[in-house]
C-alpha cells in the first residue's frame, strides 16, 4: 500500500459536460470526478501524466424548458464523449515544512458533444426537432494551488483552487457548445483515509463553484456546492493492488441564476449519483501505473440532465 502514497490527482475533463439550471443544464464541475485516493495531491516530488476518458448519456425532463446558449429548448437529449490529458507537477521545492506540500496541474480536454432538442422555428409559431454535434477543444482546467497536509501514513488532507478557463468554442443559439463561455473558480478540500494495513479507503471531497457571467447571453449561473466520496477495499495480488468500491455524490446549486438573460428565474439545480468503482496500482520499474474506472448513475435530479456517466483515468508517475 505504501506504493500508492504519491497518489495522483485532479479533475477529469471538467468542462466536458455539454449543455439546466445553470445555463445549458450544468456548471463546469462534473459530479463524481474527484472522489477517491486517485485524486489526491501528491505528497512527494513527482511528475504525473494522466489520460482521461469519459462518456455521458442523459436527458432532461420533456416538459421543462432549458436555457441553452440564449434559447429555450424542450425534450433535450445529450451525449458527450471526451478524451483529455492532465499533467501535474509536485516540484522538489514543494515541501513546505514537515507536513505540507505543494503541487500544480492542468487538464486539456477534447470533446464530442451531441445535443438533440425541440426549439423554436425561425419565423413561425411552432417548434422543430434539431440535432447539433460539435468536436474540438473544451474549457481548459488549471489548478495553480494544490496543497497536501500529511497527517500520518493513513490520513491526508488536500486543499486546492480549480480555475476553469473559457477556451472551448461557444456560439449563441447553438444547441451544442464545447465551452461555457465564462470563468469558474472552485475551492475544494478533501479528506482521505487509506489504511496501509487493512487496505480500506474512505475518501470525501467538498467543493464550491463560483461563476462569472456569460457576456454573450448576460446569464450568470449561481454558486454550486458538491460532495463526492468513495468507500473501497484494496487487495494486494502479487505486485498489483486492486480496489473495489462504491462512489457517490451530492450536488446542489445554492444560489439562483441571475443576469438579464436568466429569464427562467433562479432555476436552481440538484443531482445525486452512485455507482461502482474499480482501481489498480501496478509498478513499472521506478514508475507506477494507476487506473480507475467508475460507472455513476444519477438519481433525484432536478433541472439538469439525468443519465449515466462512465469515467476512466489512467496515469503514470515519474
Amino acid at each position: 500500500m505504501r506504493s500508492t502514497a504519491p497518489a495522483a490527482l485532479f479533475l477529469l475533463l471538467l468542462g466536458a459536460w455539454p449543455a439546466g439550471a445553470e445555463e445549458g443544464g450544468s456548471g463546469h464541475y462534473f459530479p463524481g470526478t474527484i472522489s477517491s485516493f486517485v485524486d489526491g495531491v501528491p505528497s512527494s516530488e513527482t511528475v504525473i501524466l494522466r489520460l482521461n476518458a469519459l462518456h455521458y448519456d442523459g436527458s432532461f425532463s420533456a416538459n421543462r424548458p432549458v436555457p441553452i446558449a440564449g434559447q429555450a429548448a424542450l425534450g433535450v437529449d445529450v451525449q458527450s464523449t471526451a478524451v483529455g490529458l492532465t499533467a501535474a507537477w509536485r516540484p522538489s521545492w514543494g515541501q513546505l515544512g514537515e507536513r505540507w506540500s505543494y503541487a500544480m496541474s492542468a487538464t486539456i480536454p477534447f470533446l464530442r458533444v451531441e445535443v438533440e432538442a425541440e426549439v423554436a422555428a425561425a419565423g413561425v409559431n411552432r417548434t422543430v426537432r434539431r440535432r447539433d454535434t460539435q468536436y474540438g477543444l473544451g474549457d481548459i482546467v488549471m489548478m495553480p494551488l494544490m496543497f497536501n497536509y500529511h497527517v500520518n501514513d493513513d490520513v491526508n488532507i488536500n486543499t486546492r483552487l480549480v480555475v476553469y478557463a473559457p477556451t472551448g468554442d461557444y456560439e449563441v443559439g447553438r444547441l451544442s457548445n464545447l465551452g461555457k463561455n465564462f470563468w469558474t473558480f472552485g475551492p475544494m478540500v478533501g479528506f482521505m483515509y487509506m489504511g496501509k494495513q487493512n487496505g480500506r479507503e474512505a475518501s470525501i471531497f467538498f467543493g464550491a463553484d463560483f461563476n462569472t457571467e456569460n457576456p454573450d447571453t448576460n446569464y450568470q449561473t449561481g454558486t454550486e456546492l458538491h460532495i463526492d466520496g468513495t468507500l473501497a477495499q484494496h487487495f494486494p495480488i502479487g505486485k498489483t493492488l486492486l480496489g473495489l468500491g462504491a462512489t457517490g455524490y451530492w450536488y446542489q446549486q445554492v444560489e439562483g441564476d441571475s443576469g438579464s438573460g436568466a429569464t427562467f428565474g433562479d432555476f436552481k439545480a440538484r443531482t445525486n449519483g452512485i455507482g461502482p468503482s474499480f482501481s489498480l496500482v501496478h509498478p513499472f520499474g521506478s514508475h507506477n501505473l494507476m487506473a480507475e474506472f467508475k460507472w455513476v448513475h444519477e438519481v433525484e435530479v432536478e433541472r439538469r440532465p439525468e443519465g449515466d456517466s462512465f469515467i476512466l483515468k489512467a496515469m503514470l508517475t515519474f
